[in-house]
Order: structure tokens, then C-alpha cells, then sequence
């Protein structure tokens, strides 16, 4: 069926790297081999500014919410809108286009969640923007409001396929960020990590 092409679609969409893309159209070096290495938002801020930060993060965000909202619009099965966000997640974390190294997955996340619902979304970034706003550490926030989405997902949506996605998308969030763990628990991480 047509529908099933929603998932590979997905993940090719989810493998363009908004970080790569815009450094090289402004003239910034290649995330990859500056700052943190890691091609996300919050990398891209530190050797490019604020505005090609912002511009990283909504193109993030766009590869994980158009592929959802067009799945929902068409009005196919949720476990296939599930698939399709799951893919589109793992095409950043693991880009067809750029060898398999993508970023953290923090940004596309969000546009995944909201694809499924907005208000799953507007609740990861509203936990978010509380626990920046009493510890000013990224990282923390990010990992504080991926551990909650699939709750969220469970009480907003109610639908288990749903709520799986959430979950495996929290697992992936957290291993990615395993040496942000690693220095939160040390005090010894600072204000980086939402990528």
C-alpha cells in the first residue's frame, strides 16, 4: 500500500542534516569537526551564532513534524503515523546522507510529538522551558522532558502505539546524551546538549 512509503520517506527526510546544510550556505565550519562534533543546534550556535542556531532548530523540527502531520492528514492507521515519526527520528540520529552520524535528536523529537498531537509537543517544550528556567542547563531539560513524553503521550493521546514511540524515541534520547548524564551526575555539566 501507498501508506508504507510514509516510512522510508520518513527517514530520508529525517537524514538531511539542517546543521550541515546551513553551515556550508553560511559559510560556518562543518559542525562535525568543531566544538562538540555534534551536528545539532546547540553546536551550530557555538561556532555560528544565534541565527543559524535558530534556523538549525526549526529545520530539525520541520523533518520530524511534516512527515507526521502529512501521515495524519491522510488519515492512515496510527501505528503506521507511529512508524512514520519513529523514522523520520532515526533518519537524524543515523543519516543515510552523512554516514550514520546525525545529532542528538532533541529538536526533530519535538516535531515528531507534535505531528502526533500538538499539545504531546507544547508539553515536552512547556517541561523543557521550566527546568531551564530553574537550572539554566540544556541538557538537563531535554532529558527531563524526553523522560516524561511518553507519560504525556499516555494521559494527551491515550493511543499505546503512541505512547511506544514516545518510549523508544526517550530510549534513543538517552543514550545519545549518555555523556551529558555522565557529567550532570559529576556537576560538571554547563548550558549544552539540546541538539
Amino acid at each position: 500500500m501507498i501508506e508504507w512509503l510514509f516510512v522510508p520517506a520518513a527517514y530520508l527526510i529525517g537524514s538531511i542534516s539542517s546543521a550541515i546544510i546551513i553551515c556550508r550556505l553560511m559559510g560556518l565550519p562543518d559542525p562535525r569537526e568543531q566544538g562538540s562534533g555534534n551536528p545539532g543546534a546547540t553546536n551550530v550556535m557555538r561556532i555560528g551564532g544565534k541565527k543559524a542556531a535558530a534556523i538549525t532548530l526549526l529545520g530539525d523540527s520541520l523533518k520530524g513534524l511534516i512527515p507526521v502531520y502529512a501521515a495524519n492528514a491522510m488519515g492512515i492507521q496510527n501505528e503506521l503515523i507511529a512508524a512514520t515519526g519513529l523514522a523520520a527520528f532515526i533518519g537524524h540520529l543515523y543519516p543515510v546522507f552523512f554516514g550514520f552520524k546525525g545529532g542528538k535528536g532533541v529538536a526533530t523529537s519535538v516535531g515528531v510529538l507534535l505531528g502526533f498531537f500538538w499539545a504531546l509537543g507544547l508539553a515536552f517544550m512547556a517541561t523543557w522551558y521550566l527546568i531551564y528556567k530553574l537550572g539554566k542547563i540544556s541538557s538537563l531539560s531535554a532529558l527531563v522532558a524526553s523522560t516524561l513524553s511518553p507519560i504525556f503521550a499516555w494521559f494527551i493521546v491515550g493511543d499505546e502505539t503512541i505512547v511506544a514511540a514516545s518510549t523508544v524515541m526517550t530510549v534513543f534520547l538517552l543514550w545519545r546524551h549518555k555523556g551529558n548524564i555522565q557529567r550532570l551526575l559529576a556537576g560538571q555539566e554547563g548550558g549544552s546538549a539540546a541538539r
